[in-house]
């Protein structure tokens, strides 16, 4: 990717570490719940992007523990390459949806990226590094480990700056569904429906979140180098439910997915890189939230 002249977002936060990571309590099960399988797959799927899996099933812990943080480019809070690159996709990121957002009247409120190596707390419970990116809708901030670039490179095969991008513009992508009220309305129903069907529901979900980052590529298209685009769906697939199912358990359960198959995963990014335009990426339909 082009990103030595673009700019760096200063919508961030250096966190030191601290926090912890564990499964709420009281996850229910059975019907309507989460059973072992379901408990067994969010696990699985907290290893790759998307919202924080805590705060979908609503029973994430909320943690007063104090977290410490340290300045920008001050130890142990260092602003590495990384942080800065990452820090410079944000920035397109806001000035694309600032833009379509001011076309339509209205005005982008950037979200903040959480940079912390392997603990801490959002309003959405503990986090760690294995729980990988998410989104968290109480604090309007995407949290990042950036070791996580390691994994999506050596473990799921998605090496390159732009696989790394795309993991931070689909939490970009929660984020804008957060502000047009899909995510909450979205969450709320789930809370209604049978596992199968919040699950089915989570799919669309974050398949939209996949258009969403297609279409900011495409609206900042000075960015990509050749190959780029590429990569991006060769990353998308490598992070679908049944890509990463078949690698850890052996076989797919397709009733148990949750983000989407290799198949739809690169679809939906394909539409958004395809036609430049957020409405072309209703993965609802008539079902929509």
């Amino acid at each position: 990717m082009r990103l030595d002249d673009e700019s760096e977002s200063s919508n961030y936060e250096i966190r030191s570490g601290g926090g912890g990571f564990g499964l709420p309590m009281g996850i229910p099960l059975g019907r309507g719940g989460l059973g072992c399988g379901s408990i067994i797959l969010i696990i699985i799927i907290s290893l790759v992007f998307g919202v924080n899996p805590l705060s979908l099933i609503g029973e994430a812990p909320q943690s007063g523990g104090q977290v410490e943080r340290s300045e920008p480019g001050a130890a142990p809070g260092e602003k590495t390459p990384v942080i800065s690159r990452s820090l410079k996709v944000l920035g397109s990121t806001e000035r694309v949806w600032g833009k379509l957002f001011a076309d339509q009247g209205g005005q982008y409120q950037p979200t903040k990226l959480v940079f912390y190596p392997g603990g801490t707390q959002s309003g959405c419970g503990a986090a760690s590094a294995s729980a990988g990116p998410f989104y968290c809708p109480a604090d309007k901030s995407i949290f990042l480990d950036t070791s996580f670039f390691d994994e999506l490179s050596g473990r799921f095969g998605a090496p390159g700056d732009f696989a790394q991008a795309y993991v931070i513009a689909h939490e970009v992508g929660h984020h804008i569904q957060d502000l047009e009220g899909t995510l909450g309305k979205a969450h709320a129903l789930q809370q209604r429906l049978t596992e199968g069907e919040a699950n089915a529901l989570q799919v669309k979900i974050e398949l939209q979140a996949d258009c969403y980052a297609g279409v900011w590529a495409a609206r900042d298209s000075n960015l990509l180098e050749p190959g780029d685009a590429e990569a991006g769906l060769r990353a998308a697939a490598a992070v679908g439910d049944d890509t990463i199912q078949k690698a850890s358990q052996g076989y797919v359960v397709p009733e148990g997915f949750t983000h989407g198959s290799a198949a739809e995963r690169q679809k939906w990014l394909r539409i958004g890189l395809d036609s430049g335009d957020p409405a072309r990426c209703d993965t609802f339909g008539r079902t929509a939230p």
